[in-house]
């Protein structure tokens, strides 16, 4: 038995700028905090940097091609902020912003929609320096920016992502220091996701105020969160990651507040968080979609790994896991679209991420990822039986199209559909870009039964 999806499925790929461009200093682009964070020694895990990356600056025609060939009918891509206003803010760099109207542009002709992020953690530096995220300027330069952008190429752009992982971005930025700007400081982190969810929701309003004809949404990165135990300690542990992970972005987002558990439990460890009903306005404009980025689920305890939720992770021993360490578990991705739908009810979902790191060796010329497509195979087969259930989902992302800088691991970890020689920069397609194609084409095989 074959599954097939909607004819109007949106089949893609996504990528982000500073994981895949190169090309930090040309053209007049401004540095961003990721060009300084990799450049201080002892952040990267393997010591490189996004300098080079896949150069995509220099070969996305290539890249453009090798989507049209796996067949795919969308490209989600983000915008280098600091290209396009290397200050953040003022003065608008022309170059900068004729590379991604020369990309759309060729993506316009190969037939391939465009979908475009506005924010995939590459904050300017400049803003850096003034505080970041934490300040209200920030949120300003940011609505400025998102209007630049969608008057300039909202013509040709129908699908629009404000930011990209708010949770990452102000948590394993600003809270555990593993991302850029590599601070930790749990009261900023708050702050910050806050400040990422007003910026969102000036930007959502910026685009119906200037009118152009598409859809806007936010991508989220959510798990389900599984309690080791029966135990009441075990159970309540839960109840505090999802509200961390989860339900602080999801409930402003889609129920107009913050959730009052978790801002409670942080006030209670020291850290108030001053939310205004203005702000809690702004941030729960009403969106055209969500996307959801889905890789594992997280399996939690009461413990002291995590201090201030009084949380511990459990891996489980039966389990198997990608070269991140992430448990492969593809039922999530159902659990996720019908808790998303049934909690929230978004007018229409996205999975804008979803993929694998592997070892992937090349031998005379191929990689044989047979677990890439595994891992690829079975998320698919929930997600055709969450849309036979009736939830709106309506396109499907891989990540990633290239091997590429996978932010604090450097170059050392593998995600692509095509494998990438970073000393030559010469491109080789896996063996799950060929399964992805044809899935693209005919659909999925039903496991016997």
């Amino acid at each position: 038995m074959v599954l097939r999806f909607p004819q109007d499925f949106l089949w893609g790929v996504a990528t982000a700028s500073y994981q895949i461009e190169g090309a930090p200093w040309e053209d007049g682009k401004g540095e961003s905090i990721w060009d300084r964070f990799t450049h201080t020694p002892g952040t990267i895990a393997d010591g490189t940097t996004g300098d080079v990356a896949c150069d995509h600056y220099h070969r996305f025609e290539e890249d453009l091609r090798l989507m049209r060939d796996l067949g795919i009918s969308a490209y989600r891509f983000s915008l280098a902020w600091p290209r396009i206003f290397p200050q953040g803010e003022g003065k608008l760099n022309e170059k900068g912003l004729s590379f991604y109207e020369r990309l759309i542009d060729m993506l316009c002709v190969l037939g391939i929609e465009p979908v475009v992020t506005l924010y995939h953690w590459d904050l300017p530096q400049a803003l850096q320096d003034m505080g970041g995220w934490e300040n209200e300027r920030v949120v300003r330069a940011f609505e400025q920016y998102a209007g630049v952008v969608f008057r300039r190429l909202g013509d040709r752009v129908k699908l629009w992502i404000t930011h990209n992982e708010p949770w990452v971005v102000a948590f394993v930025g600003h809270y555990t220091g593993e991302h850029a700007p590599g601070l930790r400081d749990f009261g900023v982190a708050l702050r910050v996701a806050k400040n990422l969810l007003v910026s969102h929701g000036l930007a959502v309003r910026t685009f119906r105020e200037i009118g152009k004809e598409g859809e806007i949404g936010i991508t989220l990165s959510l798990s389900p969160i599984h309690a080791f135990s029966e135990r009441e300690e075990d159970q309540l542990a839960q109840k505090r990651f999802d509200g961390y992970f989860n339900r602080f972005f999801l409930d402003p987002l889609f129920r107009g507040a913050f959730p009052a558990d978790v801002l409670e439990w942080y006030a209670k460890k020291g850290y108030p968080l001053a939310v205004s009903k203005e702000e809690e306005a702004i941030v729960s404009e009403k969106i055209d979609f969500l996307g959801v980025n889905y890789y594992s689920r997280q399996v939690v305890r009461h413990g002291c790994e995590e201090p201030l939720l009084k949380v511990a992770t459990v891996k489980p021993e039966e389990s198997q896991y990608t070269d991140m360490g992430w448990e492969i578990y593809p039922q999530g991705i159902l659990e996720i679209v019908e808790r998303v739908f049934q909690d929230y009810a978004p007018r229409k979902v996205f999975i804008t991420e979803n993929g694998i790191a592997l070892p992937d060796q090349l031998v005379n010329g191929t990689i044989n990822d047979g677990a890439r497509i595994a891992f690829l195979r079975e998320h698919l087969r929930y997600l055709h039986r969450a849309i036979q259930r009736g939830y709106a989902v309506k396109g499907y992302f891989v990540w990633s199209l290239l091997d590429n800088f996978e932010w604090a691991f450097g170059l050392s970890k593998r995600f692509g559909l095509v494998f990438v020689d970073y000393a030559t920069g010469k491109r080789f397609p896996k063996e799950s870009f060929f399964f992805y194609r044809e899935v693209i084409e005919k659909g999925i095989e039903e496991e016997s039964q």
